[in-house]
């Protein structure tokens, strides 16, 4: 089994209408009957974010995002699937089930 972000790309936090939220939660259900997810969560506005740079023994921490965007990522879920096909039917039920676009990227190693 390989291991694959699906990233929710949205362009608000929280945007979800309650429709798109039971469809979701349906969605993690029937990742987590099948065995396919192994975490999934919602992020806050990129205007919480802070990045921190340590690679000159100090830590330099700036408020904001790394890249300023109209899109950006939403949410997303990691799941497991036994080929780039199947992740690619996850994630077009994740694009479906969240009424977004999604992105879909395999993560390195085993």
């Amino acid at each position: 089994m390989s291991k694959y972000l699906i990233s929710v790309i949205d362009h608000a936090t929280n945007s979800a209408t309650p429709a798109e939220m039971v469809a979701i939660d349906d969605f993690n259900d029937r990742l987590v009957a099948a065995g396919d997810l192994i975490f999934a969560g919602g992020l806050a506005s990129p205007a919480t974010a802070s990045v921190v740079d340590n690679r000159g023994g100090e830590p330099l921490v700036v408020a904001g995002p790394f890249i300023t965007t109209r899109e950006y990522v939403g949410g997303f879920w990691i799941v497991a699937a036994p080929d780039l096909d199947s992740a690619l039917r996850l994630a077009g039920d994740a694009s479906k089930a969240c009424n977004r676009r999604v992105e879909l990227r395999p993560f390195l190693g085993p």
